[in-house]
């Protein structure tokens, strides 16, 4: 009779939310599944520190998976996989189901860019008998957080004539990295009077590329011209090829198991692409389902999304407009008001070491699960797409049914937090959306960290709600 249980523990059981953390109810068989599931990802995280990465590798993994090439002037039927590649920066993946498109698709949408050092038009110069690069930094940044770190140089360089060069540098074992230097603190008297903000200041964050001159006393800025020459005779380039080019500087760091249980990972670019990655595999093991799929892999987010390979634009609007046509001659907006959406990004985890940041009844937490995220946005919901109180029943019937461990969070305290997502952008198509991903700490840092068992589950939450009948 010890055992029985009270009245009151009965009530609790039955009436009151009580989320538990993964690693006191996943079984080993669960825990196992989840450590497979994030060895790709490291991989997939090593090679893809670029939206254009991402990309590549995105299209390749999804032609292995028998998706080819969309046209609008071609029939599809169900089970038909297709992939849109916008500009080499941006992606959609569509398998066909088996319900008329006008029912609507199920669209899981994150992004493939993160914060990073992006290089000036006109970046290299000489100064002090050293050459450096000019930065300026993309996306929301921790500026002191980019110094004295080991960086490597990504992008594409297009030539006047056309010629298009691909540049990783940093990221083999035998490859010179770069790095953006620091004040010793013997000298740093003055610079740490200043706010944290300005530790490091925008016009600071000058990348280290060389020191040795070239050999011609006649020459000036023989550093710089000796740089110049190497790249010249490695790449065929002109300084003036700078001013056609796409390069970023990323840290070199690696992707790497976090703790001595190895229940974390830590890494550059979780966010996004932790989302983006776990949409993917849901994407491509989904092979037969009954609403048309639509996988977004958008740029721009970590700006605010404009240009034509973010989702302010109308890529996705003319894709499912063209989807739409193509199967059956249906009206795009008709399609898209009868769709939904997963806007697949990161949240904030709890930190304690910053708790008073977060309000904790209302944060997620490291290993519980996939987090929606109903709203974001600041200052009063300034800016956000709330999910309506019926799109929060249909996700949490669809998470529960499928016994996928979740989570509710907010992006910090009222009067603190905020921040915005692509959510709104699909919501002006007249969709259906709330944010779904994987809680994050030290977000927008050089280095990352997310739980497996997060990893895993949201995985899983992409897979329920795009197999779903």
């Amino acid at each position: 009779m010890e055992n029985e249980k009270s009245t009151g523990e009965l009530l609790q059981e039955k009436l009151l939310l009580n989320r538990k953390n993964m690693g006191m109810t996943n079984d080993d068989d669960a825990e196992q599944a989840a450590q497979a599931f994030c060895e790709p990802y490291k991989g997939f995280l090593d090679r893809c520190k670029t939206e254009r990465e991402a990309v590549s590798e995105i299209v390749r993994m999804a032609s292995d998976a028998g998706f080819r090439e969309f046209s609008r002037h071609t029939a599809y039927r169900p089970g038909d996989r297709v992939y849109y590649n916008n500009r080499g920066k941006a992606l959609i993946l569509a398998t066909i189901g088996t319900r008329p498109i006008v029912d609507g698709v199920r669209i899981m949408a994150s992004h493939i860019d993160s914060p990073r050092l992006d290089l000036k038009p006109s970046p290299l110069y000489e100064e002090g008998q050293i050459a450096l690069f000019k930065t300026h930094y993309y996306g929301g940044i921790k500026k002191y957080q980019w110094g004295a770190i080991p960086l490597a140089l990504h992008g594409v360089i297009v030539k006047k004539d056309g010629e298009t060069l691909t540049v990783a540098i940093g990221e083999g074992e035998g490859d010179p990295v770069f790095t953006v230097t620091d004040l010793l603190p013997h000298l740093a008297q003055e610079q740490m009077k200043r706010p944290l903000s300005q530790g490091l200041k925008g016009e600071e964050l000058n990348v280290l590329v060389g020191c040795r001159p070239f050999k011609d006393d006649k020459a000036s800025e023989k550093v710089k011209l000796n740089i110049i020459r190497l790249l010249n005779e490695k790449y065929g380039i002109v300084e003036a090829d700078f001013l056609s080019a796409e390069l970023s500087v990323v840290p070199v760091f690696k992707a790497r198991d976090i703790g001595f249980d190895r229940s974390m990972i830590g890494a550059y670019g979780h966010d996004d692409r932790v989302c983006a990655y776990t949409s993917l595999m849901a994407a491509l093991e989904v092979s037969a389902p009954s609403y048309t799929t639509v996988t977004v892999f958008a740029d721009k987010e970590e700006t605010g999304s404009d240009g034509n390979t973010g989702l302010h634009s109308h890529y996705l609007k003319f894709f499912i407009k063209d989807l739409a046509s193509a199967l059956g001659g249906f009206a795009g907006h008709e399609v898209l008001s009868n769709s939904t959406c997963l806007s697949a990004d990161v949240n904030a985890a709890f930190d304690p070491t910053f708790g008073d940041t977060l309000e904790k009844r209302n944060c997620a937490y490291l290993n519980y699960g996939v987090v929606v995220t109903q709203y974001t946005g600041s200052g009063g919901k300034y800016s956000t797409s709330q999910a309506s109180a019926e799109f929060m029943a249909q996700v949490r019937r669809t998470l529960d049914g499928a016994q996928v461990s979740w989570q509710t969070g907010e992006l910090g305290k009222v009067d603190l937090g905020g921040g915005g997502t692509v959510a709104k952008f699909i919501a002006a198509l007249d969709v259906d959306v709330v944010d779904v991903g994987v809680p994050v700490l030290s977000m927008h840092s050089p280095f990352e960290v997310v739980s497996k068992n997060d990893v895993y589950a949201t995985y899983q939450a992409f897979k329920a709600y795009a197999s779903e009948a």
